[in-house]
C-alpha cells in the first residue's frame, strides 16, 4: 500500500511540474497512474480538487493578463454550455472513434506548425471562432473527458504569450470542472471520502508546480512553444492508444 501511495504521489508531482511549466497536462500523467492503481472513476474523482485548485491558483497568478484576452469570456461560457451538453451525450457517442479523429486533427496541426511555424490564428479570427471552438471543447470534455486536442490546439495556434496562454487554459478548465463536479457528485462517483482524498491530492501537485514555473522562466518562447507541441503530441498518442488502434 505504501509503495502504491508513493508511486501515485510521484506521478501527481510530475503532473504538477508539467502544469506549472505549461499551464496544462496534469491529467495526462496522473489519470493513467491513478486508473492503473485503482480504477478510472476513482481517478476522475481524485483529480477534481487538484484541477480546480491548480487552475484557480494559475488564474490568480496571471490575473493581470485577463484584460488582454478579449475572446476568453465567450470562449469559457460556450465551453461550460458544451460541457453540460457533452455530459448528456456521454452514453451515445462512440468514444473510440471520436478519440481517433481527434488524434488525427492534432497530428495534422502539429505537422502544419512544424512545416509552417509562423502560421497562427489572428485575434480577429480567435474572437469569431472562440464560441464554436469553446462549445466543441466543452462537449468533448463532458462526453469523453478530453478537450485539450481542440481547446489547446486552438489556443496554441494563436501563439499567445505564456501568461495569456495559461490564463486562457486555466479559465476554460476550471469552468469545465465546476460543471463536472456536481454531476460526479450526483452520480455517486464523487463521494465525501473521495472528496477528502481529492483535497489531499492537491499537495504533491501544488508542491511541484513552482518547479515547473521556475523551469518555464528559464525557457525562451520557442522552447515553450515546443513544450506545447510536445504536450499535444503526447495527447495524440494517448488518444490513438485509447481508441485501440494498436490492439
Amino acid at each position: 500500500m505504501l509503495e502504491e501511495v508513493v508511486i501515485v504521489c510521484v506521478f501527481l508531482a510530475l503532473g504538477g511540474i508539467l502544469k506549472g511549466a505549461t499551464g496544462m497536462g496534469t491529467p495526462v500523467i496522473a489519470v493513467p497512474a491513478l486508473a492503473a492503481t485503482f480504477d478510472v472513476p476513482f481517478a476522475i474523482a481524485i483529480l477534481v480538487m487538484p484541477n480546480i485548485a491548480t487552475n484557480g491558483w494559475q488564474i490568480f497568478q496571471h490575473r493581470t493578463a485577463l484584460g488582454s484576452v478579449p475572446f476568453l469570456k465567450r470562449f469559457v461560457i460556450a465551453g461550460c454550455i458544451g460541457a453540460l451538453i457533452g455530459t448528456l451525450l456521454l452514453i451515445e457517442l462512440p468514444g473510440d472513434v471520436l478519440s481517433l479523429w481527434l488524434a488525427v486533427i492534432v497530428v495534422v496541426y502539429i505537422g502544419l506548425r512544424l512545416v509552417h511555424p509562423a502560421w497562427q490564428v489572428t485575434p480577429q479570427q480567435a474572437l469569431a471562432a472562440s464560441p464554436p471552438i469553446g462549445l466543441l471543447s466543452g462537449i468533448l470534455q463532458g462526453a469523453t473527458g478530453i478537450s485539450a486536442p481542440v481547446s489547446v490546439t486552438f489556443l496554441s495556434a494563436m501563439q499567445l504569450p505564456r501568461p495569456q496562454f495559461i490564463i486562457s487554459v486555466s479559465s476554460l478548465f476550471i469552468g469545465f470542472f465546476a460543471v463536472q463536479a456536481p454531476t460526479l457528485a450526483i452520480s455517486g462517483i464523487l463521494t465525501w471520502e473521495r472528496l477528502l482524498l481529492s483535497a489531499l491530492a492537491v499537495l504533491p501537485i501544488g508542491a511541484a508546480m513552482p518547479v515547473g514555473a521556475w523551469l518555464a522562466r528559464t525557457l525562451n518562447p520557442q522552447t515553450f512553444d515546443r513544450l506545447v507541441l510536445t504536450f499535444l503530441a503526447a495527447m495524440a498518442a494517448k488518444l490513438i492508444y485509447d481508441a485501440g488502434l494498436f490492439g
